[in-house]
């Protein structure tokens, strides 16, 4: 566990020396989700009527700027191979380099999203669903992308690549996410989509560790 959180620390600690890395996600997040309403008018049925969508496609897309990274800077200054030689599991400082990506890209979506709810007209309820949503779905999207990342590190045009990797595999996230608020709007329930994210995350913290892991060792050897 110390191992775990000390690659969490240092991950973080580095993102945070480059405060524009950050910041980016967060300003396309904000100005994506507000171009909308400014574009589409102040209609509030119609606002709330794609505010989930809108809202998770951007928080999807924001997640994936930072992903290229996870791995490409250890990579390309040799950290990559001393952490794939360490003692300690690969598994694990994988876990961590993880859970430091959902810190940086991830929680801060959550934390933002009721306030870009407010354009939408999105009520009280609905907005708590949305970070309920985005709580479960966030960390799948880490954690899937962590595959992807550890599968292009090293590849000429990784970036695109990456993006035609996990993007089919972020649609069921998209799906249930977006639908657990339209759902809920609707009057019905949100329990079968709640389900199917946790699900979801239960399903990608046993496997993706282990495959972004042997993707890695691949990579340096």
């Amino acid at each position: 566990m110390s191992s775990l959180w000390s690659m969490v620390h240092r991950d973080v600690l580095l993102v945070m020396r480059r405060k524009s890395e950050v910041l980016t996600a967060l300003f396309f997040f904000v100005i994506v989700t507000s171009l909308f309403p400014l574009g589409i008018g102040a209609e509030p049925n119609l606002l709330r009527k794609i505010a989930p969508g809108v809202l998770w496609v951007a928080a999807l897309l924001s997640t994936m700027l930072g992903l290229q990274r996870m791995f490409a800077n250890d990579y390309l200054d040799g950290t990559l191979e001393q952490i794939a030689l360490s003692p300690t599991p690969l598994v694990v400082l994988v876990c961590g380099k993880i859970i430091a990506h959902w810190v940086v890209s991830g929680l801060p979506l959550i934390l933002l999203a009721p306030v870009i709810g407010i354009q939408f007209d999105l009520s009280a309820q609905a907005l708590g669903v949305l970070m309920l949503t985005l709580l479960l779905g966030t960390p799948v999207l880490s954690l899937i992308g962590a595959i992807g990342a550890a599968l292009t590190v090293g590849v000429r045009g990784g970036g695109v690549l990456l993006s035609l990797l996990i993007l089919p595999l972020y649609i069921p996230v998209l799906i249930f996410g977006a639908g657990a608020v339209y759902a809920f709007d609707a009057g019905l329930g949100i329990d079968g989509h709640l389900s199917l994210l946790a699900a979801l995350l239960i399903f990608s913290l046993l496997g993706s560790p282990w495959v972004a892991s042997i993707a890695i060792r691949i990579a340096t050897e």
